[in-house]
């Protein structure tokens, strides 16, 4: 299995490594740890000097897929206390933690969970208890997220250090997890994670994940452009002179079109019924509005909206519109809100033909002229942490539906039109003469499928009513930095905006510049897909991946495929039917400073993303740091199966030295046909433009550890070298019936599973229990 040689960036660590002089600082040894990898994100540009960031998970070491189906590969060893799935001896830091089983994600039967750091236990507690957010802060969402949240898989993003030792243990085998950790040089500046420390303002600050810069206010001077781009034409946004920093970025093209297929949950409330919770809104707004997504399938909903006690408008739905999706927007008057950070929000039922529903609200806070999404209360029973964030309380709920899909009424040529301008329209950003980004706007704020909703921490698109996209990762530069879009595509773009906040500030030795780096097209027999590979130093933040699966209907299924690829009860391989999404049982590998092993072996392109079950069967879901914004099928641009996702390594960001490989596979061998595109985001080269110290050497890693030591000559061309795999365990119980559906008040359409993929999950399972 060959890796893609795409995407090569060379040269990314000019500066690192050069002779320390006695004028200049000591070099780092590694990153900020504990909480401070998430408060202090300026420091996302600066070398981590000589930590690494490598992963346990439960891939299938034979180079098969066998990820978890048996457990096979999920225990390192069996202690007293269970199954051990990560230890390290030394310094280091735990950054995440993810898991998934039958059904569909709920980890109720893995027991509990027992993290010890440093001799002494820090939590030991049931597994679903703790990404539930029963244990309370820090382990609160979204620091933590349930197979609801997550839309299939669990994840703890608690950082955990540790000076001495760390190990993990689950009480019963949990078939599919990865786990994520840093190992330290040194324990200098390291404290013994404290699971009293409620860190109250990182829980803040991710629960505004996509509506607030992360960093804090943006803070420099605005440079606008409103501008008209026409095929083959270049705009300037941006000519900054000076040492500096962008601290925002945003982006505003109204002609695009919001992606017309949305799915949702949500909730209902009947007669003398209500729903209350609490919004953020701008202290210096003149005004807010509120917008409501709704299912008009019901007909003639009407009901009062207060704000802080006051009532300033009223629902009114109108006639019935089944298979389709109903906004509506109130504003309100800065009388109400001006001053204010937060506001309580009430709805009451007035009248309709049935009930009053609610998917969905965004509030926009007026500033300065413009509308700015300021927050976003996303309703329904796969949205549990998000709901009690906002102390969403209902009275007198009528239902509580799980998925339900809708339609805008939006023109086909409109969509494509806009996908062509998102995906041809191109940010172009150089620093010190150095051009480092150059993506699709699309794919480059976080969805390069259509104008998908996207937030997470480090970028957020708004999609209708002329909502901004916008970026706040920190990008320092030593001289110069100038920022330009390029219209390569043949739909000419009308009055657009774009802005770009920077303050002067001069970057502290061990700066790199940001990159963006794109790579589109056919996936190759053989070969992982290609998010990075860079030669030098840098650090590795995260990934916006589009994938466009090209496995008809009807294809010819393989008779050595192991996975995923057949509905059950059809054993002979002449009536298999095909898995139109099997290019998700892909693992992602990361190969660092030429290891021939990676640092990072996953068990599935799901999994990557923190999701499970192939997205819980096309439930979108968001979070900070992972999410899933789009599936599209058969339409809107997608000829088959298409997926939109991103991950963010925020706390858990991989460092290389040398260099870096980081791709994923397609399909369980790679070989799934496909149409990708992804942008990565990364840091590397010398933005300082001063010589920088020496970095201390690499650490050794225990035994345990999944990447050796040894460099290979040249970037790995071949599967990774087995390690030695983990006692098996003893083959689980068949998987209990999934879940069912919530109860429904409509005959919508809430849009079929797609019957092959899942009956193909169950089939994987079903056969791996027969042959174990």
């Amino acid at each position: 299995m060959a890796l893609a040689a795409a995407g090569v960036v060379a040269n990314a660590g000019v500066g690192f490594g050069s002779g320390q002089s006695q004028a200049q600082p000591a070099a780092p040894t590694k990153g900020p740890v504990g909480w401070d990898t998430y408060r202090n994100l300026d420091s996302m540009s600066q070398s981590r000097g000589a930590e690494q960031s490598l992963q346990f998970s439960s891939y299938d070491r034979t180079g098969g897929n066998n990820d978890g189906f048996q457990g096979t590969y999920s225990c390192l060893r069996i202690s007293d206390r269970g199954c051990v799935i990560g230890e390290h001896d030394g310094p280091g830091e735990i950054t995440s933690i993810w898991s998934t089983r039958e059904p569909l994600g709920d980890v109720t039967a893995t027991g509990n969970i027992v993290i010890e750091l440093d001799g002494r236990t820090v939590v030991d507690a049931p597994f679903i208890d703790v990404v539930r957010g029963k244990l309370g802060a820090p382990f609160v969402w979204p620091l933590v997220g349930d197979d609801n949240d997550t839309a299939g898989g669990v994840v703890i993003k608690v950082p955990m250090p540790y000076r001495k030792s760390m190990r993990v243990t689950v009480e019963h085998n949990p078939y599919f997890y990865h786990l994520s950790y840093r190992a330290f040089p040194d324990a200098d500046g390291v404290q013994t994670f404290n699971p009293n420390e409620q860190a109250t303002d990182v829980v803040e600050k991710l629960r505004q994940f996509g509506v607030a810069d992360p960093k804090g206010s943006p803070s420099g001077t605005p440079v606008r452009r409103d501008f008209d781009l026409a095929p083959g034409a270049v705009t300037p946004v941006a000519d900054l002179s000076g040492a500096g920093q962008i601290n925002q970025l945003r982006l505003k093209v109204p002609q695009v079109v919001a992606a017309p297929q949305v799915v949702d949950d949500g909730r209902a409330f009947g007669a003398a019924g209500r729903s209350r919770f609490t919004m953020r809104v701008a202290p210096n707004n003149d005004g807010i509005r509120v917008i409501r997504r709704y299912d008009p399938q019901i007909a003639d909903q009407v009901g009062s909206l207060s704000v802080d006690g006051q009532q300033v408008g009223e629902w009114r739905s109108g006639g019935a519109a089944p298979g389709s999706w109903g906004v509506q927007v109130i504003e309100v008057p800065p009388t109400v809100t001006s001053g204010k950070s937060t506001v309580d929000v009430e709805n009451k039922f007035i009248s309709s033909s049935l009930d009053f529903n609610e998917f969905r609200y965004d509030v926009q806070s007026k500033v300065g002229g413009d509308w700015v999404r300021t927050d976003v209360l996303d309703l329904g029973p796969g949205h549990p942490g998000e709901e009690a964030a906002h102390g969403y309380r209902i009275d007198n709920p009528v239902f509580a539906r799980e998925k339900l899909v809708g339609r805008y009424p939006t023109r086909p040529e409109d969509v494509a039109a806009s996908d062509e301008v998102l995906d041809k329209m191109r940010l172009r950003i150089s620093f010190d003469g150095q051009t480092t980004v150059d993506a699709p706007i699309g794919e480059f704020f976080g969805s390069g499928l259509g104008e998908y909703d996207v937030r997470n921490m480090m970028s957020s698109i708004d999609p209708g009513l002329d909502g901004w996209y916008t970026s706040w990762w920190p990008m320092p530069f030593g001289q110069n930095a100038k920022v330009e879009l390029v219209n390569t595509g043949g739909v000419p773009v009308t009055g657009a905006t774009a802005e770009v906040t920077s303050a002067p500030t001069a970057p502290v030795p061990g700066a790199g510049y940001f990159h963006a780096t794109h790579h589109r097209g056919q996936t190759v027999p053989g070969q992982d897909w290609n998010f990075l590979t860079a030669s030098g130093s840098g650090t590795f933040y995260g990934v916006t991946h589009s994938m466009r699966g090209l496995i008809p209907p009807g294809a010819r299924t393989r008779s050595d495929q192991p996975l995923s690829d057949t509905r059950a009860g059809t054993r002979d391989v002449n009536t298999r039917e095909v898995n139109q999404r099997n290019y998700l049982e892909g693992d992602e590998r990361f190969f660092v400073d030429g290891n021939r092993d990676p640092a990072w072996h996953g068990t599935g392109t799901e999994d990557f993303y923190e999701s499970g079950w192939y997205f819980r069967f096309g439930t979108t879901y968001s979070m900070p740091l992972a999410g899933n914004p789009s599936h599209e099928i058969n339409g809107d641009g997608c000829q088959y199966d298409c997926t939109g996702a991103y991950r963010l390594f925020v706390n858990d960001a991989v460092p290389f030295r040398t260099g870096i490989v980081a791709g994923i596979e397609h399909g369980p061998v790679n070989d799934e046909p496909g149409d990708y595109g992804s942008t990565a985001y990364w840091y590397g080269g010398n933005a300082s433009g001063r010589a920088l110290p020496g970095l201390p050497s690499v650490p050794t890693q225990s035994p345990s550890a999944p990447a050796p030591s040894a460099p290979p000559s040249e970037a790995p061309t071949g599967p990774p070298s087995t390690p030695a795999s983990p006692a098996p365990s003893a083959t689980p119980a068949r998987p209990s019936t999934p879940e069912t559906t919530a109860p429904h008040t409509t005959g919508q359409n809430d849009g079929t599973r797609p019957s092959d993929v899942e009956q193909a999950v169950q089939d994987a399972v079903e056969e791996h229990q027969s042959n174990g």
